[in-house]
């Protein structure tokens, strides 16, 4: 029982994994789907540990993990080579920006796992801060919104969904839905 929470966590690092592949491959709207998809992986592993009875400090290491590189490092590389490589280091600071606070939002999330408070994430929860940045993506790609000076919008828009990760303020975390 303990595996399937597992496979779904490995769902969603594998989604996280072939975003980057095809970011790489310049497949950007493919690898916006990818960082959705992972969201749905992630949504199920958690929800399938807690039915089964089977949550262990490993799942959630492992979950915290495959997070970053879905939800951290996948949408900061979309981004980057999408719309921000014409801005030089201010496109790859936003880029970084955008990581590192992932990893801290994951990394504060995991220290804090024995908050009472199930109801309330503090901070932006990571896939919602990366389903906004692969629905930008693919809503600029759907539409043809291209340009310089989107290229800034896109810039700012994942520094402050960084900034937001790692902000205080309250979230629903919708665990009890």
């Amino acid at each position: 029982m303990h595996l399937i929470p597992n496979l779904f966590t490995t769902g969603n690092l594998f989604c996280g994994v072939f975003s980057i592949l095809s970011v790489f491959n310049a497949n950007y709207m493919v690898a916006a789907v990818a960082i959705l998809v992972a969201m749905l992986f992630d949504g199920l592993d958690g929800r399938v540990a807690r039915l089964t009875g089977t949550s262990s400090a490993f799942g959630a290491q492992y979950d915290s993990l495959s997070d970053m590189v879905s939800f951290g490092l996948a949408p900061a590389l979309l981004t980057f080579n999408w719309a921000l490589t014409g801005l030089g280091k201010v496109g790859w600071v936003a880029a970084f920006i955008y990581a590192a606070c992932a990893a801290l939002r994951l990394a504060r999330f995991n220290a804090q796992m024995q908050n009472d408070d199930t109801t309330h994430f503090t901070g932006l929860a990571s896939p919602a801060a990366a389903a906004s940045v692969a629905t930008l993506v693919w809503m600029s790609q759907t539409h043809g919104w291209s340009g310089p000076a989107l290229d800034w919008v896109h810039a700012l828009s994942l520094t402050a969904l960084g900034f937001l990760m790692i902000s205080r303020f309250p979230y629903s975390s919708f665990k009890s839905v």
